[in-house]
This record gives C-alpha cells, structure tokens and sequence, in this order.
C-alpha cells in the first residue's frame, strides 16, 4: 500500500471513530463558491461554481473538517480537530484572518444567524462552546452529551442542537442562557444534525442504525425513523426533499418531507460527507472524500450533473456555499 493510501485508510478510520439541514446559502444571492475543507491536504479549497473548478487554496494546518459561514458569507469559519482551532477565513481576500483556540477535538460547527455567534463542537470535551467572532473569544461553555459532533441553529437564532454521537441523543440549547435545557434520545450514533426549513423538525443522520430520526422541536419527541443508505452522515432540504449523504454507500437517499416516503437513491462518488443545498433549491453540493470531489446534484432530474477535482480528503461538515 502506498503512504497516500495509508494515510487514507487511517483517516477515513478516524472519521468513522469520531463521526447536514445546514442552512442554505444565503436567499436572494446567487451563490459562486464553495468553500471545501480538505482533512488530508490541510487546507481549505476554493471552488468556482460555474466552471466546477477548484481556483485556489488556502493552507489551515490542524485536519481542518467542520465549516460555517457567517450571515453575510464575508467569513467561513473552520474547526480543525487536531489543532484544537476555530480559524476564520476572509473570503473575499481567501486568507487566514484570526484563529483561537476553542477546546479538544472540534469539529462541528454552526453560526447563529441571528447574533452571529459561533458554536463549536467539542468532541473530546463532550462539550458546546461560543465565541464571539467580533473579540475573537470564548463567551460560554455548555457541556452536553458524549462526543458531539454536528450542529444546528433554528432560523430565529434561539436554539441551539447538538448531535451527541456516543450518547444516541440530540442535546438542546437555550442560544440566551447558553444552557442545556434537554435531550433527545435518536438512533445508534448521530452525526449530523439539520433543521428543516420553516424549524418545526429536526433530522439526525444516525451512522451506525443507518436511519435518520425525525424530532418534533415543538414536543421535542422523535416522531418517525427514516430507513437510509449505509451510514449516513449529513443532511440537506432542497424542492420539497430531504438529502442524506450515506458514506458507505457511496450514494444519497431522498426521500419526500410531507410524509417521510422514499424518493430516489442517487450514485454519487466515494464515501460522501458535506452537503449542502443552494438558496433557490436547485441543487445540492457533495464533498466525496474518496474520489477527492465536489459534486453537483440537480434537485428537479435528481442527478449528479457536474464534479469539480479538490484537494486530498474533502469533508465540508457544515455550510460551505458563498
């Protein structure tokens, strides 16, 4: 085996041992670019949506995996779980701006679309943390269950979900008292978690009972079990579907939103991660780590249309569109 593939293998097992709806890009903007993290290149890759290119990149040493972008997409903020950072990326200039030590092990990442706040999974610290990304520091800490690892914000900013792999439960987080105010238990193992548009449910993708657990936010109960693909990890809302990215099976699921019935499997490329829908609903984006790949899903054909080459072992674990 060669050292790229042993190196592969080991972090694709670090992935699986410590392994979404991410918030659309923006509504009324076109959006350009995605910002794709590269875990084994140690950088984060521009891609030109139009011609399906990668045109630049940018070094983050540390594996960086999660990503987030602020409300205006001015800044993708990055976790970098061997490096302990939150990096903040200028995305107009594409250059490292500030970096701040948050904890151990983050990786999930989500910013409150309100306060613009920034919430950081710490998966060995089994815990949330808050920085203000104006003075660049902690604000507040929040232990939840074992090994957190995605992150979502409900649309009015006052929620707060944290997908707790190793406790088969969803935390929730009052966003004011920076308090954990419940839990809900899900299937074997969640990692990616997602609000769907509007915010009455929530959806965790389960990687190890390959299902995605539906809560109501309202009861804070799980009202259905959706069957997926082999261990799905992340999940996107686009024309009326949910999109579930199966690692193992190289694919997506969709299925409808109205009642939770299966649409379609998608082939997609190698063991995908990221995903992310457009504003207008038109396609979602897939980081696939094994074939180093962006690709672009049309939302109407329900195809995989387009692919851009990125750099070594893309992740994308949050919102990556500008």
């Amino acid at each position: 085996m060669t050292r790229k593939g042993l190196a592969r293998r080991m972090a694709l097992a670090v992935a699986l041992c410590i392994a979404g709806a991410i918030a659309p890009a923006v509504a009324g903007e076109a959006v350009r670019e995605a910002f794709v993290t590269s875990q084994l290149a140690d950088s984060v890759g521009v891609v030109d949506l139009a011609t399906m290119k990668q045109v630049a990149e940018i070094a983050v040493p540390g594996k960086p995996a999660g990503i987030a972008m602020s409300p205006q997409r001015d800044f993708a903020y990055v976790t970098t779980p061997d490096g302990n950072e939150l990096v903040a990326i200028d995305t107009s200039v594409r250059k490292v701006v500030w970096r701040l030590n948050v904890g151990k092990g983050p990786l999930g990442i989500a910013v409150n679309p309100r306060s613009g706040a920034v919430y950081v999974a710490n998966w060995y610290g089994d815990e949330i943390v808050s920085v203000d990304p104006k003075t660049q520091q902690v604000t507040h800490r929040v232990k939840v269950g074992r090994a957190p690892s995605g992150i979502a914000v409900t649309e009015d900013g006052t929620t707060i979900l944290s997908a707790d792999r190793e406790s088969d439960a969803i935390s929730i987080i009052d966003a004011a008292s920076f308090t954990r105010t419940g839990e809900v238990k899900v299937g074997e193992h969640p990692f990616g978690v997602a609000i769907e548009p509007g915010g009455k449910r929530a959806f965790a993708a389960n990687v190890v009972s390959n299902d995605v657990s539906v809560i109501d936010l309202g009861t804070r109960k799980v009202t259905a079990t959706v069957k997926v693909g082999a261990r799905p990890y992340g999940v996107a809302f686009a024309n009326g579907n949910a999109f579930v990215t199966n690692q193992a099976a190289r694919s997506l699921s969709v299925f409808r939103l109205s009642d939770l019935q299966p649409v379609t499997t998608i082939p997609v490329g190698d063991y995908p991660e990221g995903i992310e829908a457009t504003a207008d609903g038109t396609a979602v984006y897939v980081a696939c780590w094994g074939d180093n790949l962006l690709q672009r899903v049309d939302t109407t054909t329900l195809k995989a249309d387009a692919k851009a080459e990125v750099s070594d072992g893309p992740r994308s674990f949050g919102a990556f569109l500008r």
